[in-house]
């Protein structure tokens, strides 16, 4: 997927990597650093999150609307994992992606699809999970109307995902926040790589934050911190004001 579209959101906040922001703080960054830094961040972890969701959404609607042996089980497997340690969860990836694991002939290893599958892995727990609750907590009455008035299964999901859908936002926001905010994985399938001329090729907004705080640019850390902070609450407010509409909608 290009990066182009994604690459345009970086100079609205620190005017293409270089800009007056940085300068005001007395932060020397190289042309273009930042700007390829926040995209190789969002395109990663916006494809990891789009995906997880696709996948997550679905499952948590058909576990929450189904009773079947073992649904207990299955929603304390889903809690748990929720708490994988992102570590192991870099290192299961990586394994798989090397020339020895079964996905080595993509040569994925150090690339941006394989910090995708990371951060896939640690999306889907709580996007599934939160999804989940929200579906459970749909009142049963809800369910009973739709099915009394003629609807299919698939008409009984939608009303019940329409009904849920403040709680399948903040699952899709769990999600996220648990992406961009990721270090230990992302350090360990990407490698943290830039170009000879300082443009990001694996580097995100996190593994670039303790990068420069290891090597004592205390300020570019914090520059870099507050721009992450500022991609999370603006994702946060994007979906709160969806789901505010949806709710009054």
């Amino acid at each position: 997927m290009p990066l182009e579209p994604v690459a345009q959101l970086a100079p609205a906040l620190l005017d293409g990597g270089a800009g007056p922001a940085a300068s005001l703080l007395g932060v020397s960054f190289r042309e273009g650093y930042v700007g390829s830094v926040i995209a190789v961040s969002l395109y990663v972890s916006l494809t990891a999150v789009a995906l997880s969701t696709l996948i997550s959404v679905p499952a948590a609607v058909a576990i929450g609307l189904t009773e079947f042996p073992g649904k207990g089980f299955v929603k304390s497997v889903v809690n748990t994992g929720m708490g994988f340690p992102s570590v192991v969860v870099g290192l299961v990836v990586l394994f798989a992606v090397s020339n020895q694991g079964p996905l080595g002939s993509l040569e994925l290893i150090f690339t941006r699809e394989a910090m995708i599958m990371s951060q896939f892995v640690l999306a889907t727990p709580p996007i599934t999970a939160i999804s989940l609750a929200a579906v459970s907590g749909v009142d049963d009455g809800v369910r009973d109307a739709a099915r009394v008035l003629g609807g299919t299964r698939v008409d009984v999901a939608l009303v019940v995902i329409k009904e849920a859908r403040y709680g399948i936002a903040t699952a899709v926001l769990a999600g996220f926040g648990r992406a961009i905010s990721e270090v230990g994985s992302v350090l360990i399938v990407g490698g943290n790589i830039t170009s000879a001329d300082g443009i990001s090729k694996t580097r995100t907004l996190t593994t670039a934050i303790q990068l420069e705080a290891r090597q004592g640019r205390y300020e570019t850390a914090m520059v870099l911190g507050a721009v992450l902070v500022a991609l999370v609450l603006t994702v946060n407010a994007v979906v709160v004001r969806f789901g505010d509409r949806g709710v009054t909608g």
